[in-house]
């Protein structure tokens, strides 16, 4: 019916927008989100990719070596969950299925938030380890696990209650 199409998506968040009307503007809030990771990963990643190809690279244990390559696979793996949401675009694109776009991309983009937090880890792990030794490695991982974890779930979820 087309009176449907004009009604408030939620009368009560102060918003007079249709249904249609909040499915755009959440996507493009999640596309403002998917710019910022997508070139934070790509960025990691070619620093990942590059690392190999150092002459210092030969000189890293096997442990370091098992983190590298650890690191490198998440940084990818983050990568393509960016870029997954344009696939679903190309591949949803004038099918009227915003909904499910929306939707989807909300889900892919916590899954790479949580994928690329990881990768950071690996990262200061890594640098940490080859600059200060094994220990410092170690430490500068759960920091920065830790530093992740509250300000990427736990601030979020707390903000969200109150």
């Amino acid at each position: 019916m087309a009176g449907d199409d004009r009604r408030d998506a939620d009368p009560d968040d102060g918003r007079d927008e249709t249904p249609a009307q909040r499915l755009d503007r959440n996507w493009n809030g999640l596309l403002q989100e998917l710019r910022v990771l997508e070139t934070g990963t790509q960025i990691l990643t070619g620093f990942l990719l590059t690392v190999a190809f150092q002459q210092t690279f030969a000189k890293l244990d096997d442990a370091e070596v098992a983190v590298y390559l650890v690191t490198v696979s998440l940084a990818a793996f983050a990568t393509v969950l960016v870029l997954a949401p344009v696939a679903l675009h190309r591949g949803l694109f004038r099918q009227h299925r915003m909904d499910v776009l929306v939707r989807w991309t909300d889900r892919i983009l916590r899954i790479a938030l949580a994928v690329a937090g990881l990768a950071i880890v690996g990262v200061a792990v890594l640098v940490f380890s080859v600059a200060a030794g094994p220990t410092a490695g170690v430490a500068a991982g759960v920091v920065m696990f830790v530093m992740i974890g509250a300000l990427w779930l736990a601030l979020p979820t707390l903000l969200r209650r109150w």
